[in-house]
């Protein structure tokens, strides 16, 4: 059974960092690229950040893209994502998510997700 649980959410001033984990179980994490997706009230899922099984590869969504890095330890079947420089508008529900590709291009699924972790940026 595949599991996917997020943690390191909480409250940020803007210009703050945090650090989110997503833990990963029920499947061989070293085979498959992961990434990272929000929600924020009223909006979308957006897709944040992906990496590559191997972690060789990593992309980001223009809007977080120089703020956020994306790494994994297949050791230790866990998915990061380190956010600094946080703004107001990074303000959402944060999804850990197993996927078929890497980047949201001709072929990219969402398979599984976490359970999601609030991000809340605000002075």
């Amino acid at each position: 059974q595949v599991q996917l649980v997020e943690s390191g959410g909480g409250l940020a001033q803007p210009g703050g960092s945090l650090r989110l984990s997503c833990a990963a179980s029920g499947f061989i994490f070293s085979n498959y690229a992961m990434s990272w997706a929000r929600q924020a009230p009223g909006k979308g899922l957006e897709w944040v950040s992906g990496i590559y099984s191997d972690g060789s590869n990593t992309y980001y969504a223009d809007s977080v893209k120089g703020r956020f890095t994306i790494s994994r330890d297949n050791a230790k079947n866990t998915l990061y994502l380190q956010m600094n420089s946080l703004k107001p508008e990074d303000t959402a529900v944060y999804y850990c998510a197993r996927t078929t590709m890497a980047e949201p291009e001709v072929g990219f699924e969402y398979e599984y997700w976490g359970q999601g972790t609030q991000v809340t940026v605000s002075s």
